[in-house]
């Protein structure tokens, strides 16, 4: 019976009731781990490394570094996407312990609506990380970062630090942008289809 759970869990996860939610799983599970786990870890992977400051001290430059990226983006992204993906794990999880086709899912008013909240939490949540992503790395990825060392050294007082190939965090910050702002869409889009399909399934009654 377990592994009726496991599959049904699976199921609902890959293939979820709406056409849209299916395309949404496509575009979540392939382009955007793809992106951000391959070309994310080329363009930030040795960030740290390159970072320097003047003068050029080891311990100057971690101490900038850990100024200039209070977390790492690749850490932020990462949770991001588990985040985002854990409202419709919980309802796919309720759904297999309930054995609920996904056809039911919005055949049934309860199931309907559990579906929507999930899909509601999941943009409330690209919001969340949209506005923090914007807090914490902005939107442009500037060439010089001017960091107060002060509390390290005082002869350090304000140093220049340099951030390496700044141009390509920015053209990367701006698609992770536009990624979140797409699965927004999609989440809206879906929301509409599954309005639009309950009241077809009403029509037809």
């Amino acid at each position: 019976m377990s592994l009726n759970y496991i599959k049904n869990f699976y199921e609902g996860c890959l293939r979820p009731p709406t056409v849209i939610g299916q395309f949404h799983t496509l575009f979540f599970g392939s382009v955007r781990m793809f992106f951000l786990g391959v070309l994310g870890f080329a363009v930030y992977g040795n960030e740290a490394l390159h970072f320097s400051c003047d003068p050029d001290k080891r311990e100057l430059n971690l101490y900038c570094y850990n100024q200039f990226r209070p977390i790492t983006p690749q850490v932020f992204w990462a949770l991001q996407l588990v985040t985002v993906l854990v409202p419709g794990a919980i309802f796919h999880l309720y759904a297999a312990c309930k054995n609920i086709d996904q056809e039911e899912i919005l055949q049934q008013p309860i199931y309907t609506v559990f579906y929507i909240i999930s899909v509601l939490l999941r943009i409330i949540l690209e919001v969340i990380a949209f506005w923090l992503q914007s807090h914490l790395f902005g939107f442009e990825v500037h060439p010089l970062y001017m960091c107060d060392a002060s509390a390290l050294e005082k002869k350090f007082n304000v140093t220049k630090c340099m951030v390496p190939e700044h141009f390509e965090k920015t053209i990367f910050l701006s698609a992770m942008y536009t990624f979140t702002v797409i699965t927004v869409v999609l989440c809206v889009a879906e929301i509409f289809e599954i309005l639009c399909r309950r009241l077809g399934y009403f029509a037809s009654q």
